[in-house]
């Protein structure tokens, strides 16, 4: 039985009422699946997730909070082994929707201020109130955020951006700058309810009243971590003397709860900033360049913006060398601090097109639109066989002449603008702004490079055309393919 069937017998099971609509919700950025549906009279969100620990963790959670009378949504009725389960329906509106809707430039609106407040007083209810009575076995995927957790966040901050972002470090060096840190935040007072997720999109507003979603990877752990996670958050760009008044606030919040020691919680405060901005940084490389969805990557200019602000302001109170040596190679990166979604749309068809090897990832499309072409030249006769050409490239003459003499290599060309002109019509005709065309190689050198440059040349004087040539992988003297 497909997911949608399930969810459907589960809300008329529930509520007693035939199914009216069934709508799908936006995919966030975990696998799980969100739907509305509603019946005569009664509305729930369906939701379907694969992973079962992950479920039963939300669940508990779910019901603890509610006992502790905190402002969390119903689980209306579960089917654990189906993988579904039922959630109050709280509505559309989160806290960063309704930054967004009430901004003023870069400035928060009064009930802006007021509703973080607001929202940050409630945090420590949580967080301290949250703790008593709550079974961390039922955690997931661990019951602490102890050191295998955040090595865990710090080598996906290494795989999957540094490494994907071309950042150089010396691993051995990073792991034990690494370890440092985690030795260093693990001596704080660990033992409390850790949200993990603590965002402008995990709070909806209900009723007036801001309301707590996503909280299925929480785990015990410091004080610190939540607040740093809200405060830093890359697309609610909260203004530095804003951030710094919140966290006075919030400070202040704690302490009409339990004594804290300001210069204490301090401390630790800016290193949990730090690995906060890590796993961030890991998580947008590996939903942007490894998974290819664009979204993700419009947010590191942000978190470079955060990153800087934190080395200049409060660096680490701890020897990291290599680790500041790749934080510093991030913040003076061009390319990672200018990423700009703007740069996407020119107000005519841009037509992207990238030369790459077939030894790295294909280029992925930034637009966020998806589509276009990747086409093989591997199967051009290879002119990075002969000594002649192998230091030599695609944009070289002796290059060009060679693959210009070969008649595959015209019929290949022939074939390419074909599609694309075809392509390019359709998509001004139906006013798409984006096109990606990628051509692959061994690596990426020779073939690729110069079919790219000859589709730039076939399209570049058409007027209705932004065209954008490069080469991903191009080595002068280099790599021969």
């Amino acid at each position: 039985m497909k997911i949608e069937e399930h969810l459907k017998l589960l809300f008329e099971s529930w509520s007693g009422e035939k199914v009216n609509t069934f709508s799908p919700l936006p995919a966030s950025a975990s696998a799980r699946k969100y739907f509305r549906i509603t019946g005569s009279g009664k509305t729930a969100i369906g939701v379907y997730n694969a992973d079962v620990r992950e479920n039963r963790a939300f669940v508990y959670l779910t019901k603890h909070f509610l006992k502790k009378k905190l402002n969390v949504p119903k689980v209306y009725s579960a089917d654990l082994k189906s993988h579904i389960y039922l959630l109050e329906d709280l509505g559309n509106e989160t806290i960063y929707s309704y930054l967004d809707k009430n901004r003023c430039g870069e400035n928060f609106s009064s009930s802006t201020v007021d509703l973080y407040k607001n929202v940050i007083e409630t945090l420590p209810q949580f967080q301290i109130h949250g703790t008593k009575g709550l079974d961390y076995s039922k955690c997931y995927p661990r019951a602490k955020f102890d050191k295998q957790s955040m090595m865990w966040d710090l080598n996906y901050f290494k795989y999957y951006f540094l490494k994907l972002a071309k950042i150089s470090f010396d691993e051995q060096k990073l792991e034990d700058d690494f370890n440092a840190l985690v030795e260093f935040l693990l001596q704080a007072d660990c033992n409390y309810f850790m949200y993990r997720d603590f965002n402008s999109r995990n709070v909806m507003l209900f009723n007036g009243e801001p309301f707590f979603i996503d909280y299925q990877g929480g785990r015990k752990g410091a004080l610190q971590y939540d607040i740093a996670s809200f405060l830093l958050d890359s697309k609610a760009n909260i203004p530095l003397q804003l951030r710094e008044e919140f966290l006075e606030h919030y400070i202040s919040s704690i302490k009409k709860i339990k004594e804290v020691n300001k210069k204490e919680f301090l401390k630790y405060y800016y290193g949990y900033v730090l690995i906060r901005l890590l796993q961030m940084f890991g998580a947008y490389g590996y939903r942007g360049y490894f998974e290819g969805k664009s979204h993700f990557l419009k947010s590191i200019p942000y978190a470079v913006k955060n990153l800087e602000w934190l080395l200049q302001n409060h660096p680490p109170k701890i020897k990291m060398p290599e680790l500041l040596n790749s934080l510093n190679q991030i913040i003076h990166s061009t390319e990672l601090k200018n990423f700009d979604a703007d740069d996407f749309s020119t107000g005519k068809l841009t037509v992207r097109i990238n030369s790459f090897s077939y030894r790295e990832k294909i280029p992925i499309d930034l637009s966020g639109n998806g589509g276009g072409f990747v086409f093989d030249c591997r199967a051009i006769h290879n002119p990075g066989r002969y000594d002649e050409y192998k230091s030599l490239t695609g944009k070289d003459k002796p290059v060009a002449d060679f693959l210009n003499s070969q008649p595959e290599t015209q019929k290949f060309l022939q074939n390419v603008f074909s599609l694309v002109d075809e392509s390019v019509e359709k998509y001004l005709s139906r006013g798409f702004t984006d096109l990606m065309v990628n051509f692959g190689c061994t690596g990426g050198q020779h073939r690729s490079v110069y079919c790219a440059e000859r589709l730039g040349e076939h399209l570049v004087h058409r007027e209705d055309l932004t065209v954008v040539v490069s080469h991903t992988n191009l080595k002068k003297g280099g790599l021969s393919d």
